[in-house]
């Protein structure tokens, strides 16, 4: 198996590389500082003004999205760098340095992980609401999957129901340490339950969208 990085990799690895340099190294006591005031003053989930700039940047140089891969970009209809995994690996290490750095890129989860799904999945009216300003940096989505009662890193073990009822499904259930949920701008859930108690045991999941502001009849923990 060939390991050689592609032209078009080794291309975005210099220019990635190069906005670090440039960009996400210089702002990093910017972002502390920012940080450690929006949490004095209990705002610590506020967007920090400091990557929403780098943002702008990031976009203006086309390093925008890059873990967007072929099949779900062409599946969405929305341009990412369409990059293979072995592609898009290194860059994501070079970002990795910085831990708050991916988020510059539109890169970060969980938004990653769910627009992918999205694009793949999502129907054209899911597609327009949720992906296209999810893409555009306009909002944050959160995964809500970790469930207290059960060891719910196995899916198998998720209790939460997921059932339908007439034009609306119903969720019932319990999570919590949901990735992304204490962002502001979150907009979106995928969450994940029990669909189908009866099916075989890995068949039994499902993941649904749900909007942010969802009418709840229980508090949902976040």
């Amino acid at each position: 198996m060939d390991f050689e990085y592609s032209a078009k990799t080794k291309d975005l690895q210099k220019r990635v590389q190069a906005f670090m340099d440039d960009h996400i190294y210089p702002a990093e006591a910017e972002y502390s500082a920012e940080l450690a005031a929006n949490t004095a003053a209990g705002k610590r989930w506020t967007a920090l003004k400091t990557v929403e700039k780098l943002k702008e940047k990031a976009k203006a140089q086309g390093l925008w999205n890059l873990f967007l891969p072929v099949d779900s970009a062409s599946a969405s209809g929305y341009a990412g760098a369409g990059l293979t995994n072995q592609e898009y690996a290194p860059l994501a290490e070079i970002m990795g340095a910085v831990p708050w750095a991916s988020e510059a890129f539109n890169c970060s989860a969980p938004d990653t992980g769910n627009m992918e799904t999205i694009a793949r999945y999502g129907s054209e009216e899911i597609k327009a609401r949720w992906l296209k300003p999810l893409l555009e940096g306009q909002i944050r989505s959160a995964f809500a999957m970790t469930e207290p009662e059960v060891a719910s890193s196995d899916a198998t073990n998720i209790s939460t129901r997921i059932e339908r009822q007439g034009d609306e499904y119903v969720i019932n259930g319990h999570k919590w340490w949901i990735s992304g949920a204490a962002d502001p701008r979150c907009a979106v859930f995928i969450t994940m339950g029990k669909s189908d108690p009866e099916a075989p045991r890995h068949s039994q999941q499902s993941m649904v969208v749900v909007p942010a502001d969802a009418r709840a009849s229980a508090s949902c923990a976040r």
